[in-house]
């Protein structure tokens, strides 16, 4: 009965007004008081990434009133159970920069580790059908806005397509990006994933 307590469970989704509390009364502070605390810097790397994964899961369909996975194998399943990973990078970041950042991005092949059992692949691969490449490609600080969706460029590959890249199966820069796929924009994306993954049944 103990470990069954133990076991993975799916989070709800919350409203925002859930209170602190202490000795059983609610204090002044509330989960949106939270967020925007911890959250609001969406130019930062951690939370950009995170925004990209909403920002296509938005695009794709998929239910937004289910709570993210943070320990899944890949970042999102749409509606139609293709395996989507996410992957993001910004010319500008929150710190202090002489120049643009350089743009690459992680393509590394991971061993899963499977959070309801604990247990941990022994073979590393690449778990999505395809990866989304999210560049957020505004130039100048004082205006850039990652919620606009045309401050970013997207790719897509299939994993078909990305294990067959030869230069690196760890990382991908922009340029050899755009050899491989073209640039889309926020709405081309649905048809776009939908078409890749095609290329990984034909493969």
């Amino acid at each position: 009965m103990y470990m069954d307590n133990l076991n993975k469970t799916q989070p709800s989704v919350k409203s925002g007004t859930e209170p602190l509390s202490y000795h059983n009364k609610d204090l002044n502070f509330t989960l949106l008081d939270f967020w925007r605390w911890y959250s609001s810097d969406i130019l930062s790397n951690a939370t950009r990434g995170i925004l990209a994964e909403f920002v296509i899961a938005t695009a794709l369909g998929i239910d937004i009133t289910v709570v993210r996975d943070e320990w899944a194998a890949y970042d999102l399943t749409t509606p139609d159970g293709i395996k989507v990973e996410v992957k993001s990078a910004a010319y500008l970041q929150t710190w202090f920069q002489r120049k643009l950042s350089t743009i690459s991005f992680s393509t590394k092949a991971a061993r899963y580790w499977d959070a309801a059992s604990n247990e941990q692949a022994l073979i590393s691969k690449r778990h999505a059908d395809v990866y989304v490449f999210c560049h957020l490609k505004h130039e100048d600080k004082s205006t850039v806005n990652p919620l606009n969706l045309n401050h970013w460029d997207f790719y897509v590959l299939s994993t078909h397509e990305l294990n067959n890249y030869t230069r690196s199966q760890h990382s991908i820069t922009l340029k050899s990006l755009q050899k491989l796929a073209p640039a889309m924009e926020y709405d081309e994306l649905k048809a776009q994933v939908e078409s890749k993954h095609e290329l990984n049944i034909v493969a």
